[in-house]
């Protein structure tokens, strides 16, 4: 079994949420905020477990650029100038199935670092 391809990334007119849909008819919505605080860079993600960082602050974030990296990924350029991650087409099947835990997970970390959304 083939993994499954993207067939349409579209960015909303106010560049606030990049939907992805992909051959096997699963379609995902991501808001700015969401990719660029689950960034896969090592920014955010650190080289292990213990260097992931919760980066508050980024509910009015926008996407600037959407360029593609070979044909596995695409690199996501942020208003806030974030732009070392590579979004991998696994990286958009995972977070689109898993939307909800990754999120609350996101919230929750935020609550127990002290930081906001805003």
């Amino acid at each position: 079994m083939t993994n499954p391809w993207p067939t349409e990334l579209r960015l909303s007119e106010d560049r606030k949420t990049l939907t992805i849909s992909f051959d096997t008819a699963e379609s995902y919505v991501f808001t700015a905020e969401f990719l660029r605080v689950t960034s896969p860079s090592a920014e955010v993600q650190g080289h292990s477990e213990q260097e992931r960082k919760t980066v508050g602050g980024k509910r009015d974030v926008e996407i600037m650029k959407i360029e593609p990296v070979g044909n596995y990924a695409v690199r996501i350029s942020f208003t806030d100038l974030h732009d070392t991650g590579y979004f991998s087409w696994d990286y958009f099947l995972k977070s689109g199935r898993d939307h909800e835990a990754i999120w609350n997970a996101y919230l929750q970390a935020l609550e127990e670092n002290g930081l906001s959304r805003d």
